[in-house]
């Protein structure tokens, strides 16, 4: 049969099949409009790939790991040791009493006027008075800002190493003594920074006792000051500043023969913050010892069973019957700190210390200056 044009046999030539070799099999190629085109080669399966090799860490990189990682575990240590160190001290401390051992400064003026000499009778009251414990006075006179934090921790290592009790006075508040003998102070911004200072100093030392008596006179006289509004916002941010771990911080009190309790204890209540343990009395003065406590406690009575110091620095021979409070003369030292107290009074202190003088007056020095011959009077009972 003749093949019709266009037929699978006229394309492919007649008896060749369908366009490939049975006895090929799969190896045959294709022939496509004349072209040979060959079969595509096998999948091979991928080979796999060798494995990444890690790169080690140099040898100074494990080592700063190390040092890293012990470190944070030493701060981390420390900072829980201190946490339940602080709230060890804060459960345990207590305030002073009958029989604390209060700190004799090494850089009180007694100490320093034993240094310099003189007769014998004032060298022997200069040695026996630095020997007693008594609180140190900062003021920003002697203690500027960016110096008295030094003075405070100077002073609480004194403390630590003979194991007892320090005592300051802070003594800068604007308007200071209101112009009297001992005006000065520092100016409100400068008042703040200062008292800020002492503050953080005394709170780093949360291991020593410190008994704090912040601005004798401040309240008893702030009436006749005509700044009482003030005093009082001035003294309450410096009490705030100043309260810590183990700190027993105590407002002015005035004395027995200054302002009545009513008033007096109006005027403590006004200034009192939380932290705050109680006032001081007769502070700079030389009131009998039984007079003051009896006072304090008619104070505390009114202020719902606040507790108190007495200063016993000068009041050996009581008070002079003129009333005069400016080197009064013929009075002598009083009891050592420390030697009494009850369920008001914690106890006595040397809070002003005997032979600097309270201003120019009865042959005294500037006040605050110390004075040889007012050291001699009041140790002439109990000096060598």
């Amino acid at each position: 049969m003749a093949q019709r044009p266009g037929s699978d046999a006229s394309r492919h030539g007649a008896g060749g099949g369908a366009g490939h070799d049975d006895a090929g099999g799969d190896t045959a190629g294709y022939i496509i409009s004349g072209h040979y085109e060959p079969p595509p080669p096998p999948e091979r399966p991928a080979s796999p790939r060798p494995p990444r090799r890690r790169r080690r860490l140099p040898r100074w990189a494990w080592l700063a790991i190390i040092v890293t990682a012990v470190a944070a575990v030493i701060a981390a240590v420390a900072l829980v040791v201190t946490l339940v160190t602080n709230s060890v001290q804060a459960l345990t401390a207590r305030p002073p009493g009958v029989g604390t051992a209060f700190v004799a400064p090494a850089e009180s003026k007694a100490a320093r006027a034993l240094t310099e000499g003189g007769t014998a009778d004032e060298v022997a009251a200069a040695e026996y008075l630095s020997s007693q414990p008594t609180a140190y006075w900062l003021t920003p006179e002697q203690d500027p800002i960016g110096e008295v934090g030094e003075r405070v921790l100077n002073i609480a290592h004194e403390a630590r190493e003979s194991d007892t009790a320090m005592a300051v006075v802070v003594y800068g508040l604007p308007g200071r003594d209101c112009g009297n003998h001992s005006a000065g102070g520092l100016d409100e911004a400068d008042y703040e920074t200062w008292t800020r200072q002492i503050g953080t100093a005394l709170r780093s030392v949360p291991d020593v006792k410190k008994v704090v008596i912040v601005e004798p006179d401040s309240l008893a006289l702030a009436p006749q000051c005509g700044n009482l509004d003030e005093r009082i916002t001035q003294l309450r941010g410096a009490l705030e500043r100043l309260t810590g771990t183990d700190t027993w911080v105590y407002v002015d009190g005035g004395h027995s023969n200054w302002l009545g309790a009513d008033a007096m204890a109006e005027l403590i209540e006004k200034v009192t913050v939380s932290g705050v343990r109680g006032f001081v009395t007769n502070v700079s003065n030389f009131n009998d010892t039984f007079d003051e406590f009896a006072y304090a406690h008619a104070l505390s009575d009114r202020l719902g069973g606040m507790h108190a110091l007495v200063d016993t620095s000068r009041n050996g021979s009581g008070a002079p019957g003129d009333g005069e409070w400016c080197n009064p003369p013929g009075r002598t030292v009083g009891d050592p700190s420390g030697t009494f107290g009850d369920d008001v009074v914690d106890t006595n202190l040397w809070i002003k210390p005997p032979g600097e003088s309270d201003g120019p007056c009865n042959g005294g020095p500037a006040a605050g200056v110390w004075w040889p011959a007012g050291a001699v009077e009041l140790t002439r009972d109990v000096a060598p």
